[in-house]
Parts: C-alpha cells; structure tokens; sequence
C-alpha cells in the first residue's frame, strides 16, 4: 500500500489503498519509516514526491483500523505498562511521519482531494507542498476528541504562522486550496490532478539538476535550526497523550463517527 518507485534522481512514493482514501492504517504507520530509508539508501535518488493513489491524498487517521491497536482502555485499575506502551507506540507512529523531514533529500507534497488529520502532519514534515484545486485540509483531531500528537502541533505554527494555525486547530474545520494558498500552506494551487502531477515533476526536475550535495546540506541546514524544539515537542505531547488521550469526550467522539450523528462533548 505504500507504492515505492526509485528510477533515476526523482523518486516517487504514492499512498496506495484508495478504496479507504488512503486513510493512514497500520500498512502506513508500519512501513513508511522503511520505504523512505530506501530513497535514502539510494544515492541517485535526487529528490521525493509524495503523493495519493485514487481520489484523495489521504483521509487521515483510520480510526476503525487504528484502535484495536492502540494499547488504551477505559476505566479499570492504573496500568503503568500499559500507558509506558502507549507513549512509545505515539512515538513510533511520530516517526513514520519525522523520516520525511529527515529524509536525506527534499521532499515535494502533491495533495489532491481530502488531507485531514494524518494527512496534514504528513505535509507539515515536507519540504515543499503543492495542492490541486479540489484539495480540502483539515485538523480533524481536534473535532475527534484528540490532541494531535504526529506533528502537526510542531510543525504548522513554523509553516503557516501562530495565529492562523491555532484557528486551524482549536476549530478543527477544513478549508481548501485557495485558503491554503493563502496562509502558506501550500506553495502554488493547481487547476486540477493532472496539472499537479505535472507540476511536481517539473519542480522535483528542477531541484534534481542542482547539485545534489548543495541541496542536502541546505536542507540540513534548515532543519537544524529548528530540530531541536520540534523533537522536544513531539516528545511533550507523546507523554501528555499517553496520560490524557483516555476520555469520555474521546468515547462520544468515536460513537458519533461511526453512527455519524453530532456529539456533545462534557469535557470529562
């Protein structure tokens, strides 16, 4: 489900399971961190597009897949273990999405359709992004009862500024391309799929043909600058969801998903 093409100085990555949307299941969290260690371990390798199979990027978390993997419960005796489990499992998942900003070289987001949740950490830890005119993005944890805790927290204020990027989360609502565009989201909407794919080919072409050592370091650079307070950050919201991801608020919101009604949150 994570389709890997390495031919030549651009490679391509495409999320593939569209009859989910690409929601992002174990197939992601699992086996993300080993296909973009191939593009690294790949010295012809130049440049990474990421993109979405179908007709979405990515819907976001599976929260039907994801769940019954999570080690969580409600009410029962205090469970240390239990809790210590989850953090690294937070962890893990963190690091299916840091490898993309630690990827050796730069790496373009080509969003089409639905980017929620997962989808929006996932660009957050890319170099570039570019965006079709039908793209919709959104923080859907929020609305879901969850602190996102992949890196959107961390990297979004960096990307598209503090204050636009606390709305974007405390409201949970989704916006589309053009609002994208504006706040710095994404860097150049385009009018639809094809156009996009086209344009990403042509922007990893561009970068390719520099040199390659000029342009890793420059990305290294970069991101040391700021590495430091991202890791710091994911580390805090590991542990803080690993005490507080466990609510009521979390049970309604996961009724009202599957039954598709509106919640109403207590705050417990």
């Amino acid at each position: 489900m994570i389709d890997l093409k390495c031919e030549g100085p651009v490679a391509r990555l495409t999320l593939n399971h569209p009859d989910k949307l690409n929601a992002l299941g174990p197939w992601f969290w699992d086996g993300m961190t080993e296909a973009v260690a191939q593009v690294d371990a790949d010295r012809d390798v130049r440049v990474l597009v990421v993109d979405g199979a179908g007709r979405a990027f990515t819907a976001g978390l599976d929260l039907m897949d994801m769940l019954p993997t999570l080690p969580i419960a409600q009410g029962g005796p205090p469970d240390g273990a239990r809790q210590a489990r989850l953090h690294q499992t937070i962890r893990d998942m963190q690091q299916a999405v840091t490898c993309l900003e630690r990827c050796r070289v730069p790496v373009i987001a080509a969003v089409h359709g639905y980017c929620l949740g997962g989808g929006v950490d996932l660009i957050t830890a890319c170099d570039i992004r570019l965006a079709s005119a039908d793209a919709v993005f959104g923080v859907r944890e929020t609305k879901l009862a969850m602190v996102a805790d992949i890196g959107t927290l961390q990297r979004l204020p960096r990307v598209v500024g503090p204050g636009v990027a606390r709305e974007l989360v405390f409201t949970g609502r989704d916006f589309d391309a053009a609002y994208a565009e504006r706040i710095g989201l994404v860097n150049r909407v385009l009018p639809d799929r094809e156009a996009l794919r086209a344009a990403a080919d042509a922007l990893a072409a561009e970068i390719a043909e520099n040199p390659p050592l000029a342009v890793q370091g420059a990305k290294r650079v970069m991101n040391e600058a700021v590495r430091a307070e991202i890791d710091r950050g994911l580390e805090y919201v590991a542990t803080w969801n690993a005490a507080h991801l466990v609510t009521q608020d979390l049970g309604v919101a996961v009724t009202a998903f599957v039954s598709k009604q509106k919640p109403e949150f207590s705050g417990r």
